[in-house]
């Protein structure tokens, strides 16, 4: 635009910054803003604002400080948007004196924090522990004629709960539902979590199932949460079943999920076999299980088998991708992929549409008895199709012989 006779004033220079940030270019934009004043633009608090969440976000608060006070110094005055920028970047890092002292900072200068300002003070607050000076954090927002909004509550359960303290936490959850506001995926999730703390896995299972009555999709972190407190109890179907539920669901897990599992099923190979008999009258029957037995029963190394059971959940949910990844990861710890993970990604990737790109994505290095174990258990993954549709993989198998 300057090429062309039409320089940009702080408004375009503010949507660049903006973009630029927002993309995760933030040296880019720091230049940007560096052109801007050679052009005689200065910049104002909402393009400081910007520059210094992307630095908050990225842990510079060094580089982010120095754009605060280079603000300052340009008599540019603090507003409740910076301070809740920079507060909550110093807490995300752990430096709660420095957010304290820009917190009382504001308050000083005549600027009111605002409800986002307060919630990112309590929210240091209770990731410290410290909730007697949450609490007091909460009456100064009042006093300022803020009301505490969900986020509020949400932080000061959780951060109960995190105390051990389950009976304040459920108490407060009581005020909140009765002062009309509404409970959201982080208040149920820490509610999950406290109850899993105690051992309660069934109040944590009946909150999980009040909250999708809600109309609320629990996150990776609910899922995992309830996952790993039934893989302690040992009671790994039902965890099974709710990994499950989590893939229909389209929630996408994580490492800690994974090694939940993993570390459940080889720790639990005596419950998980015996428990074949009830399962059907508690849960319905899990996949995963189903393929966990059936390879150790043929001899597996329960390490293996449960890895390439939870191959075959997330390839029969069309999460190939993830699977990849997980294959990579389980390499890295000297579980080397077989002919039951071969079956599993092949699967998966012709469930996708995608059968064309197996030879770049998967090894077949398979010897003749391999390649039968192989089949073997395609054979077994074709019959989770509706029924008279047969797997483009045991075509591609065929082709192999």
């Amino acid at each position: 635009m300057t090429e062309q006779g039409h320089p940009l004033d702080l408004v375009a220079y503010g949507a660049l910054v903006h973009g630029l940030v927002a993309a995760g270019e933030v040296d880019v934009a720091l230049t940007v803003r560096d052109k801007m004043v050679e052009r005689g633009v200065l910049p104002d608090a909402n393009v400081y604002n910007v520059l210094m969440n992307g630095l908050c976000k990225k842990g510079r608060l060094s580089a982010a400080k120095l754009l605060f006070v280079e603000m300052l110094h340009q008599n540019i005055a603090l507003d409740a948007f910076v301070s809740a920028t920079l507060v909550d970047g110093f807490i995300r890092h752990g430096k709660l004196d420095e957010a304290k002292k820009l917190f009382e900072l504001t308050i000083a200068k005549g600027v009111d924090p605002g409800v986002v300002g307060y919630n990112a003070m309590i929210k240091g607050y209770c990731k410290f522990g410290m909730m007697n000076d949450a609490l007091t954090c909460v009456q100064r927002m009042k006093d300022g004629d803020h009301s505490p909004d969900e986020f509020t509550y949400s932080t000061i359960i959780d951060g109960y709960v995190k105390q051990n303290d389950l009976r304040s936490a459920l108490k407060l959850f009581g005020q909140m539902v009765k002062q009309k506001y509404m409970p959201n995926v982080v208040t149920y999730t820490s509610l999950i979590n406290g109850f899993c703390r105690t051992g309660d896995s069934s109040r944590a299972e009946k909150t999980f199932e009040a909250m999708r009555s809600s109309g609320l999709k629990p996150n990776v972190v609910t899922y995992t949460i309830l996952i790993g407190c039934f893989c302690k109890e040992g009671k790994i179907s039902k965890a099974s079943s709710f990994f499950e539920l989590m893939l229909l669901n389209r929630c996408i897990p994580n490492d800690v999920t994974f090694n939940y599992l993993i570390n459940g099923l080889t720790n639990n190979v005596a419950t998980a076999i015996s428990n074949k008999a009830n399962e059907s009258l508690e849960i319905k029957a899990s996949l995963m299980m189903d393929f966990f037995r059936t390879m150790i029963s043929d001899g597996w190394e329960q390490r293996a088998a449960a890895y390439n059971s939870v191959l075959i959940c997330l390839c029969h949910h069309k999460m190939v991708n993830v699977a990849m990844q997980l294959r990579d990861k389980m390499t890295s710890k000297g579980i080397f992929p077989d002919p039951v993970s071969f079956a599993a990604l092949l699967y998966g990737l012709c469930l996708e549409g995608r059968s064309n790109e197996w030879k770049n994505s998967i090894s077949c290095k398979l010897n003749e008895r391999e390649h039968q174990i192989a089949v073997n258990y395609s054979e077994k993954l074709n019959q989770l199709l509706p029924q008279g549709l047969t797997s483009e993989a045991l075509k591609i198998f065929h082709t192999l012989l």
